[in-house]
């Protein structure tokens, strides 16, 4: 059984973790409604193009990148899309960011929280709760908000903040920076190994899977 007295802290995934979610960004649905919302904002793109204009410049933008695991920010994959096919002047960025939240609700298909995953954020939200996301904080803060996630916590990190993900290791000392506490303190919880059990115990934090974590944390 797991001696949680020692932690002082819990890291937490998002997606998979906290929230059941899914999401189909391949799906012609997807990109025609973007399309035919962006007509009302000047910009003039069909469907197709807009679809690969999307993954090809998400794809160039990390071939090129200095970082082993980069990331983007999808507000200015949008902005640069809207800008090349605006038919009227407008505010880019503003568009980039308002496009993004479009194609987020245009792909979706579930969101909803896990409920043990809220009862540990319950049972545990006296000592340090900090977020650690491979997301996208355009609209993944608004999710957590939306499904009350994110009162539970002190400090929230996604990788668009810094433009790299886990299983970097640097997000992981960031947070810990930001809770002031030693890795030995803090216990992270997640779905995925590479990301949320292996990258964490290597600079000497505790891990456990989430599915480990509904069991040990909350009897």
């Amino acid at each position: 059984m797991f001696d949680i007295s020692r932690i002082k802290g819990i890291i937490f995934d998002c997606y998979g973790t906290l929230i059941d979610i899914e999401t189909d960004e391949n799906d012609y649905y997807t990109y025609d409604t973007v399309s035919k919302w962006l007509k009302y904002k000047g910009v003039n793109i069909d469907p197709d193009d807009l679809k690969l204009e999307y993954h090809s410049r998400i794809r160039y933008k990390m071939e090129v990148s200095q970082e082993k695991h980069p990331e983007v920010r999808v507000e200015e994959i949008f902005a640069e899309i809207c800008n090349e096919n605006a038919i009227w002047k407008s505010n880019i960025t503003y568009l980039g960011i308002e496009t993004s939240k479009v194609f987020r609700s245009a792909s979706l298909r579930r969101l909803r929280p896990f409920q043990e995953s809220l009862k540990i954020l319950k049972r545990y939200k006296d000592i340090s709760l900090c977020l650690v996301s491979n997301g996208q904080r355009v609209f993944s803060e608004k999710e957590l908000r939306f499904l009350g996630l994110h009162e539970f916590f002190d400090n929230v990190i996604f990788s668009s903040d810094v433009r790299y993900k886990k299983p970097d290791q640097r997000i992981f000392r960031m947070a810990l920076e930001r809770m002031k506490l030693k890795p030995e303190e803090v216990l992270s919880v997640g779905d995925t190994p590479e990301n949320d059990i292996i990258a964490p115990r290597e600079i000497g934090m505790e891990a456990m899977h989430i599915y480990d974590a509904w069991r040990d944390l909350l009897d």
